[in-house]
């Protein structure tokens, strides 16, 4: 996934509001910028950070800029948009990154399904079950190795594991992929201390049959993609 346009760097104020940030551009100036992020984003919002901006021409839009990516010390940078990763994980389905998910002759995205939702990709060749892929953002940085899911309680992400668990038992083919914008995560695990009822709908979903696989990004201030799969550390 490349920006459509170079972005702009700062250093971030604070996050508030949930949906705002408060970042001076190496210009000078400050702008607030919409931050397309719901979660908590521990470790992510620390104030004086360096991040990278989007900035949007549409005259309607009431924050022009968007925060897209923050460099982490050390470690380098992470893209906090969890409207991107849906983008790059249909690239890599594309091009055969996830090798488990490679030959349907067709890939369609948010198409509805399951208790009034729609998933993120389906995958359907003929002679073959529909694939329902979920996507979720993995941006939980809490030990040196590990890339953690989710950050905050996430209801909306229980009902789509319950969902593609649905999906199995009606004899389609089901899979989750945690997309991590990050290139430094050598290992998956789910963050049961901050969500024990998705680690749960998490296990059960596996013994129903539903997939899980994790991929890492290279992420530079042009593009974001995918680049490796990392190992999941499953549920017992």
């Amino acid at each position: 996934m490349h920006f459509a346009s170079p972005l702009i760097a700062g250093s971030l104020v604070k996050r508030y509001k949930r949906f705002l940030a408060d970042i001076i551009l190496d210009t000078g100036e400050t702008v607030t910028a919409a931050c397309p992020n719901t979660g908590a984003m521990l470790g992510l919002n620390e104030p004086g950070s360096r991040v990278f901006l989007s900035r949007s021409e549409r005259p309607t839009r009431k924050y022009p800029h968007s925060w897209e990516l923050v460099e982490l010390p050390g470690r380098g940078l992470v893209g906090v948009n969890t409207g991107a990763p849906n983008r790059i994980a249909a690239e890599a389905i594309g091009v055969g990154l996830l090798s488990a998910l490679a030959g349907y002759s067709s890939l369609r995205q948010e198409v509805k399904y399951g208790r009034n939702s729609r998933i993120d990709i389906l995958l359907e060749g003929e002679g073959r079950s529909p694939c329902y892929v979920e996507v979720k953002n993995a941006h939980l940085f809490r030990k040196p190795g590990l890339v953690e899911f989710p950050d905050c309680v996430t209801e909306r992400g229980t009902k789509h594991l319950h969902e593609l668990a649905d999906m199995v038992r009606a004899g389609h083919r089901a899979v989750m992929v945690y997309l991590v914008q990050a290139h430094f995560p050598s290992r998956f695990a789910l963050a049961e201390d901050l969500d024990p009822t998705y680690f749960k709908a998490f296990r059960q979903a596996r013994q129903a049959g539903v997939e899980a696989y994790a991929l890492c990004c290279n992420v530079t201030p042009e593009a974001i993609t995918a680049a490796r799969a990392l190992p999941v550390e499953d549920c017992e």
